[in-house]
C-alpha cells in the first residue's frame, strides 16, 4: 500500500431532509483525523428540489430518475466549484450524491436478492466540470457484501471518539435520527433510530408553508399530545433489532398522512408532538438497544437537529439525568458539516484502499472498501 499522505477533499453530501448540497473542504490527515477549512449549504435550483420530491414520492418516470441523476451531478459540481474559485483544486472530491431510494431487505425475486440502494448525481459530470478525480457510490459495496448500506458514518465516529475513552452515543438527527455507540468494553455499532426532522419538517410544510422550525419556535408554543404520541412510538420500526436502518421509503408521506388522521386540531401541537416523537423515539433505542449492554456516559449530538433548542430540551427530558448532553461543537467538529467530513474520511479510505465499513454497524458479513472512482 503506498504510503498515506494529507489530502485536500471537497466532499458533498445531500440527506433526507434535501434543504441543500452539503459541501466542504476537508483536509484528512494519515491517522484519519479530518479539519474543516470551509462549509458551504449550496441551494438546490427550486425546479430541481421539487423534481428530487417527486423522485422520492414515487410519482417519476424512469426518464426521470436517467435525467436527475445527470442534472444533480451539475449540481453537485456547480457547489464543489464555488470552494474551487476559491481556495484551487483538491487533490479529489468524495460524494455521497442524493440517494432517492433504499431497500435494505432480504427480499427475493427467482431467489435473486433484492436488498438495493439508489444514490443520484452522477460522478462523471461531477469529475469533468470540476477536472478532479471522483470518488462515489459508498454504500453499494457495503450491500454487495450483505450489509444495510448504512449507517456508514459510524466508521468516521469511531476514529474521532474512541480516543476519549468513554462510553458514548453520537447521535445524527438529520432527516433519520442515526446513532454509533462507542465503547471500552464492546465493539462499535449503530442503527438508525427512527424519525429524525423528516415528520417535523412535512408538517411545517403542511401547516405553515415553512420548510422547517426554525429555532424550534412552533413546537416550544404548543403542548405534547400525550395520546398521540403513545400512538406514534408504537411502529414497528422502533421494536425492530439492530442493524436496521430506514428512510423515506418507510416514513413516507403517506405515512405521516395516516399518522395525521390521529392527530390534535392544533398544528402547534402537531409540531411540538412530533418533535417529542423524535426525541422519544431515539431515548427508547437506547433504553432497548444500547443499556443492556452500556453504561452510556455521554450523548453527542449533531446533524440539523442540533439546532432545535425544544427538540434538545425534550431529549434532555427523556433521557437520564446522569447522562451529559454535549453536540459535535464541543468537540470541534461542525454540527453542520459533520457527516461532509465524514465522507471526506470514507473517500480518503477509498483511495488508498483501506477498508472503510463496520460490519458491526451494517450488518455486512466482511470488511471491504466502499467507493467508486470517476477520472
Amino acid at each position: 500500500m503506498q504510503e498515506l499522505e494529507n489530502k485536500k477533499i471537497i466532499s458533498l453530501m445531500s440527506g433526507t431532509s434535501c434543504d441543500s448540497i452539503d459541501a466542504g473542504l476537508c483536509i484528512v490527515h494519515p491517522d484519519l483525523s479530518c479539519e474543516l477549512i470551509q462549509g458551504i449549504n449550496y441551494k438546490y435550483p427550486e425546479h430541481i428540489r421539487s423534481k428530487i420530491f417527486q423522485l422520492f414520492s414515487g410519482n417519476a418516470s424512469i426518464k426521470d430518475v436517467c435525467q436527475m441523476n445527470f442534472a444533480i451531478g451539475h449540481c453537485f459540481a456547480d457547489a464543489c466549484n464555488v470552494l474551487i474559485s476559491e481556495h484551487g483544486k483538491p487533490d479529489f472530491i468524495s460524494s455521497h450524491g442524493q440517494t432517492i431510494y433504499h431497500f435494505p431487505f432480504d427480499e427475493k425475486l427467482d431467489d435473486i436478492n433484492l436488498k438495493s440502494t439508489l444514490q443520484i448525481g452522477e460522478s462523471s459530470v461531477i469529475a469533468k466540470e470540476t477536472g478532479c478525480l471522483t470518488i462515489s457510490n459508498f454504500r453499494e459495496a457495503d450491500i454487495a457484501c450483505g450489509g444495510e448500506g448504512a449507517p456508514l458514518v459510524c466508521f468516521a465516529d469511531e476514529k474521532w471518539f474512541k480516543k476519549t475513552g468513554k462510553n458514548i452515543a453520537v447521535q445524527n438527527i438529520g432527516g433519520i435520527s442515526n446513532v454509533t455507540v462507542i465503547s471500552h468494553s464492546h465493539p462499535t455499532f449503530g442503527f438508525d433510530n427512527g424519525l429524525g426532522n423528516i415528520m417535523i419538517d412535512y408538517c411545517m410544510q403542511k401547516f405553515y408553508n415553512k420548510p422547517y422550525d426554525k429555532d424550534g419556535e412552533i413546537a416550544k408554543s404548543g403542548n405534547i399530545s400525550s395520546s398521540w404520541l403513545d400512538c406514534l412510538i408504537q411502529d414497528e420500526y422502533y421494536f425492530k433489532n439492530p442493524p436496521k436502518t430506514t428512510g423515506r421509503e418507510y416514513f413516507s408521506p403517506q405515512y405521516i398522512e395516516n399518522a395525521l388522521r390521529f392527530a390534535p386540531e392544533n398544528p402547534a401541537d402537531i409540531i411540538a408532538t412530533v418533535t417529542a416523537l423524535t426525541a422519544k423515539t431515539i431515548a427508547q433505542s437506547y433504553e432497548r438497544f444500547i443499556y443492556p449492554d452500556i453504561d452510556i456516559e455521554e450523548v453527542i449530538i449533531g446533524g440539523g437537529g442540533a439546532f432545535n433548542p425544544q427538540l434538545m430540551k425534550y431529549l434532555r427530558k427523556y433521557l437520564p439525568d446522569e447522562i451529559k448532553l454535549k453536540t459535535h461543537e464541543d468537540y470541534g467538529i461542525s454540527n453542520n458539516f459533520k457527516e461532509v467530513m465524514a465522507f471526506a474520511l470514507l473517500g480518503y479510505c477509498c483511495y488508498y484502499g483501506i477498508p472503510n465499513n463496520l460490519p458491526e454497524c451494517t450488518g455486512a458479513k466482511k470488511r471491504t472498501v466502499l467507493g467508486k472512482i470517476a477520472n
